[in-house]
């Protein structure tokens, strides 16, 4: 995974359609049990080979909504596992593609939102 949706997420529905993985859902099954909109990390793949930037953060109108986060790969299994912002299947591979043009220090968890032109 690397994007989040935070708490700025105003509900309005602008990602759901968007998402060409469908790993958004919105509050009511947003499995954290947070009243806004989540991205699942098993499966969200940036948009890669569908779209040149994600999807999502073009399309929503809240700037600092959609946040890059970490890859959802191998190296950072414990940032996803045993964190109360995720909630994974049993058979959560760990292996999501990433742009690699984001560095791991724009990445880290949260603290930077996703700049896309």
């Amino acid at each position: 995974m690397s994007v989040r949706i935070t708490d700025l997420c105003i509900s309005c529905d602008a990602c759901l359609d968007e998402c060409p993985t469908s790993s958004i859902v919105d509050a009511d099954d947003n499995p954290t049990g947070e009243d806004y909109y989540y991205v699942n990390p098993a499966t969200c793949t940036e948009c890669i080979g569908d779209n040149p930037t994600p999807a999502c953060q073009a399309a929503c109108p809240t700037e600092g909504c959609i946040v890059w986060d970490l890859p959802f790969d191998d190296e950072n299994r414990s940032h996803f596992t045993g964190n109360d912002r995720y909630k994974l299947g049993d058979d959560a591979s760990n292996n999501q593609p990433h742009r690699e043009e984001i560095s791991m220090d724009d990445r880290t968890a949260g603290d930077v939102e996703a700049v896309v032109e």
